[in-house]
C-alpha cells in the first residue's frame, strides 16, 4: 500500500472527520490540529490490516479528539466569561439540504452539547449525527457496548429536553430579517430592533478576557437593543468599522472590521420571525480562521 493511497483515503474523507472533530471540540482550529496528528498516525497503518476505512479513521478521530479535550480541561477552566464555540464558516449547500447536520452544527446545538460531558458528546455525536453503529463507537470511546448504549440514552434524553424543535428558516425571511437588523442596529433605530427581538432574546460574549465584552449574557429585548446600539452605532463617528455578511454554524452572521483588522463575529439566531440568540465571538484566538471556508459532511 502506498503513501498516495493512504492521502486518496483521508482527503475523501476528510469532510466528515472535520465534522466529527469538530461537533465534539466546538473549535476549527483544535480540529485541524487533531486531524493533522490523526493524519501522522494513520500514515502509518497497514491498510491490508483495515475493513472499514470510514469506521476506522472516525475512531481514530474520535480518540484523538477526546484527548485534545483533556489536554485542554485547565484551559477552559480558567477561561475568563462565557465560553462559546468557535464560528464555522461553510458553504450552505454543504449542510442546506441535510437537515440533521444543519442542525448539528448550529451554535445553538453546539452550546448545549458543551453541557454533556465529553464521553456523552462524543457518543451522541457519533450515534445521532452520524450514525455509527453501537460498537464501532465503544471502539472509540474505549468503553463496552452496554456503557455505549447507557451513555447513548443518558445524552439523548439531556439534549431533547432542552434543545428547541429545530425548524429551518426560510431563506427570503432570514434575507429579510438581517436586512431589517443590520439597518437598525447601525442606524441606531432602536423601535425597529425592538420589533426583530424576541422578548427573551439572550445576547452572550465571547471575549477571553481579550476583548471589550460583556463578562455574562445579557437577557431582555431592551437590554439587548442598547448593547446592538452601543456597538454597533454608537461607535460610527469616530470608528472605520465595516460589515460583511456570511454564513457561520448555517446560521446568518456579520464579520466586523475595523480597518483590517477582524474585531468580531456576530451570529444571529432567528425563530419564529424573531431573533432569539445572538452570539459574539471577539476572542482573537478563536478568529484566527473564520474566514477559511470548510467543507462539513456526514
Amino acid at each position: 500500500m502506498t503513501t498516495d493511497e493512504h492521502t486518496e483515503r483521508f482527503t475523501l474523507l476528510r469532510p466528515l472527520l472535520f465534522t466529527i472533530v469538530y461537533e465534539i471540540l466546538g473549535s476549527a482550529t483544535e480540529s485541524d490540529d487533531v486531524l493533522q496528528d490523526s493524519y501522522l498516525r494513520w500514515a502509518e497503518v497497514d491498510l491490508a490490516t483495515v475493513r472499514d476505512t470510514k469506521s476506522y479513521l472516525a475512531r481514530l478521530v474520535t480518540r484523538q479528539a477526546l484527548n485534545s479535550v483533556r489536554a485542554g480541561t485547565r484551559r477552559r477552566e480558567d477561561y475568563i466569561g462565557p465560553w462559546l464555540p468557535e464560528p464555522l464558516l461553510v458553504d450552505e449547500h454543504d449542510a442546506s439540504a441535510d437537515m440533521v447536520l444543519a442542525e448539528s452544527v448550529s451554535m445553538a446545538m453546539l452550546v448545549l452539547l458543551e453541557t454533556l460531558t465529553p464521553h456523552e458528546r462524543a457518543v451522541f455525536v457519533l450515534r445521532e449525527v452520524f450514525g455509527f453503529d453501537y460498537d464501532e463507537i465503544a471502539a472509540a470511546v474505549g468503553k463496552s457496548v452496554m456503557t455505549v448504549r447507557q451513555v447513548a440514552h443518558r445524552a439523548r434524553s439531556h439534549v431533547h429536553a432542552r434543545r428547541k424543535r429545530f425548524e429551518p428558516v426560510d431563506a427570503a425571511e432570514i434575507a429579510h430579517i438581517t436586512e431589517q437588523f443590520m439597518t437598525a442596529a447601525t442606524t441606531g433605530d432602536t423601535a425597529g430592533l425592538l420589533s426583530l427581538l424576541a422578548p427573551e432574546v439572550t445576547w452572550t460574549a465571547d471575549s477571553g478576557g481579550k476583548a471589550t465584552a460583556a463578562r455574562r449574557p445579557v437577557v431582555g429585548a431592551e437590554k439587548v437593543a442598547a448593547v446592538l446600539i452601543k456597538l454597533f452605532h454608537a461607535r460610527q463617528p469616530t470608528s472605520d468599522m465595516r460589515i460583511e455578511m456570511v454564513t457561520c454554524n448555517n446560521t446568518p452572521a456579520m464579520v466586523a472590521y475595523r480597518g483590517e483588522l477582524l474585531e468580531g463575529v456576530f451570529l444571529i439566531e432567528i425563530s419564529d420571525g424573531q431573533i432569539t440568540n445572538l452570539y459574539a465571538i471577539r476572542n482573537p484566538d478563536k478568529l484566527a480562521t473564520v474566514t477559511v471556508p470548510r467543507r462539513i459532511s456526514r
